[in-house]
């Protein structure tokens, strides 16, 4: 799976890297996870539901999901949060 950041999103995970290393690392280990095998369990991948029907998740940890856009063999990220941050409706 082809993986593709939001500009926005690939700046809060700049100082990510700077304010919480372990978090960002986490990020960096699930994103290449899903790379290599989307449907991995530990990922717990979901469509989302609502306004934000076309959209799915991922897990980083249990509390922070990142949320994106499939299309074919690309995910496009866009946003990462808590619960409530990312599936607000937008």
């Amino acid at each position: 799976m082809q993986i593709r950041l939001d500009g926005k999103l690939q700046k809060e995970l700049e100082v990510l890297s700077k304010k919480d290393l372990k978090l960002f690392k986490k990020v960096q280990k699930q994103l290449n996870l899903f790379a290599d095998n989307p449907k991995h369990k530990s990922l717990r991948v979901h469509k989302l539901s609502g306004e934000l029907e076309n959209m799915r998740s991922i897990s980083i940890t249990k509390s922070i999901r990142m949320s994106y856009l499939q299309n074919g063999n690309e995910a496009y990220f866009f946003d990462i949060g808590t619960h409530d941050e990312v599936y607000r409706k937008k």
